[in-house]
C-alpha cells in the first residue's frame, strides 16, 4: 500500500479539477471522436481524480525521494579547472 504524500485540501482540489477536465473532455469527445487531444485530456483528468482519491502523487514522490546529489549538489571542481585559480595579469 502506498503512503499518502499530499494533503486533504490538495486531494480535494485534484478531484475537483480532475472531474471538471474529465467531464469537459468527455462532452467534447462525444461530438468529435476523431480528435485525439480530447482522449488525452480524459486520461489526464482521470489520473488527477485517481491521485486525489488515493492521496498519492507519483511526481511528488519522485521529487521527495530523489537524491539531492544527483541533480543539485554536483561538485564545482568538475566544472572549473585548476588553471583558473592562478593569478591573472592585467596589463592596464
Amino acid at each position: 500500500m502506498v503512503r499518502p504524500n499530499i494533503g486533504i485540501v490538495n486531494a480535494l482540489i485534484r478531484i475537483t479539477c480532475g472531474l471538471s477536465v474529465l467531464s469537459w473532455a468527455t462532452s467534447k469527445y462525444c461530438k468529435k471522436p476523431w480528435r485525439d487531444s480530447y482522449l488525452i485530456a480524459i486520461i489526464l483528468g482521470a489520473m488527477k481524480v485517481g491521485e486525489g482519491i488515493l492521496r498519492f502523487c507519483p511526481i511528488t514522490y519522485l521529487f521527495e525521494n530523489s537524491s539531492s546529489t544527483l541533480f543539485f549538489d554536483d561538485d564545482e571542481e568538475d566544472y572549473f579547472d585548476d588553471e583558473e585559480d592562478a593569478v591573472t595579469y592585467n596589463p592596464s
